[in-house]
């Protein structure tokens, strides 16, 4: 969003259309709205950017639910801020430790701050984007507990501030409307610094938000390291220090999901291998909060399961087992992934419907499917996997 995009949506015209925007959001002819509210005597470029924030809004909706309807979005922002049910469990932390007061450094659309004001703890929110402040300002400000600067949290004095809370940006902006974004995967090219934000959680109650790929070598040995999915979809790696940190606890996978939360935890940082087997009757693909915390094998243990080639991370076993952190199969037939025979073998028993997943192998889903033109009024999974040197096949047939 551009400085002049914001100014149009805070007009009273802007506003007045904003007030509206639920019924633009069911439009689906785009180019008629737009003539009819350019015909109402609406400025072109404030058409353009309520029509944008109508469908921000409507995309904000999965992490902010109802309270989208009344924010502000720039699209670089909805994509890195929290889900508010994840905000909500950060929040907790800092109330749970007895913390009154916590600095949200690199604050983005508000988020986190949303999360911490609601459980009436005082936030002074940051950001180094001009926009972006502002943006935040709107969306906090039901609250009367947070205050928001634009500002580098690098020049700031952080001794001044009873907790922290950081969320370095991963994404750099460019183009001329500033909304396209590239991943950063160098932690040393995060805003600010991976060794800024350790040097500042050493001292005082800090949380971390990272992308749930952050390396686990970069993870210090002092800090509470979890991996959070939500309705299997891994969406962070938050580190915690000092009293925000739970004893005994070094990692963690955390799945939220219908149901409410389940976790599984480690007091060590060392790596717990499943054992390996045979495949079985039963397939498991588990959460990837558990994959990416280097859980499985914990996992594996209290389920009585194996994984059947090392490295990858599917869990087999002889009987069914129900579990929030896995989606099962039933093997129908373990093959030798021979893309002609796999063609004939669906042919002969008219499987036209394909899930295909794979693990282990280089094989592009769609281009496959399209490879073996599956017609008939069957379904099946197919698993394409590695079983020591050799590539296979699993036909399977989910578990309800």
């Amino acid at each position: 969003m551009e400085r002049e995009d914001f100014i149009r949506l805070l007009s009273p015209e802007g506003q007045e259309l904003l007030a509206n925007s639920a019924a633009y959001s069911d439009k689906g002819d785009v180019v008629k709205l737009v003539s009819q509210l350019r015909a109402k005597g609406y400025d072109a470029l404030l058409v353009a950017a309520v029509l944008t924030q109508t469908k921000l809004r409507k995309r904000g909706q999965a992490k902010f639910g109802q309270f989208a309807e009344r924010m502000l979005f720039t699209e670089p922002g909805l994509e890195q801020a929290s889900r508010l049910s994840v905000a909500a469990l950060h929040a907790g932390r800092f109330r749970d430790a007895g913390i009154r007061q916590v600095a949200d450094l690199g604050c983005g659309i508000g988020a986190e701050s949303m999360a911490l004001a609601s459980l009436d703890i005082d936030v002074r929110a940051f950001e180094i984007d001009e926009v972006t402040a502002a943006v935040a300002t709107h969306n906090l400000a039901p609250f009367d507990n947070v205050a928001v600067d634009q500002a580098d949290v690098t020049e700031l004095d952080l001794d001044e501030f009873e907790a922290l809370f950081f969320d370095p940006a991963r994404r750099e902006l460019g183009g001329p409307a500033r909304e396209r974004a590239a991943r950063k995967f160098d932690p040393m090219a995060f805003s600010p610094t991976f060794d800024f934000v350790m040097v500042a959680a050493a001292k005082k109650p800090t949380g971390v938000k990272f992308g749930p790929g952050h390396p686990h070598e970069g993870i210090p040995d002092e800090a509470e390291a979890q991996w959070v999915s939500v309705n299997g979809d891994l969406v962070e790696l938050s580190l915690w220090f000092g009293k925000l940190a739970r004893p005994g606890i070094k990692r963690s996978a955390l799945l939220i999901d219908a149901n409410g939360k389940h976790e599984i935890t480690s007091d060590s940082t060392a790596r717990l291998d499943a054992p390996v087997g045979e495949i079985q009757e039963f397939v498991y693909e588990p959460d990837n909060a558990v994959i990416r915390s280097h859980l499985l094998g914990q996992l594996a243990e209290q389920l009585g399961a194996h994984i059947f080639s090392p490295e990858i991370a599917y869990l087999t076993s002889n009987r069914a087992i129900t579990s929030p952190w896995l989606k099962g199969y039933r093997v129908l037939d373990n093959l030798t992934f021979d893309r002609k025979k796999l063609k004939a073998y669906l042919r002969e028993r008219g499987i036209g419907t394909l899930e295909i997943k794979k693990r282990g192998s280089d094989i592009v889903p769609e281009q496959l499917r399209k490879e073996l033109q599956p017609k008939g009024k069957g379904a099946a999974t197919l698993i394409v996997t590695r079983v020591g040197d050799a590539h296979r096949v699993l036909v399977c047939e989910p578990l309800s």
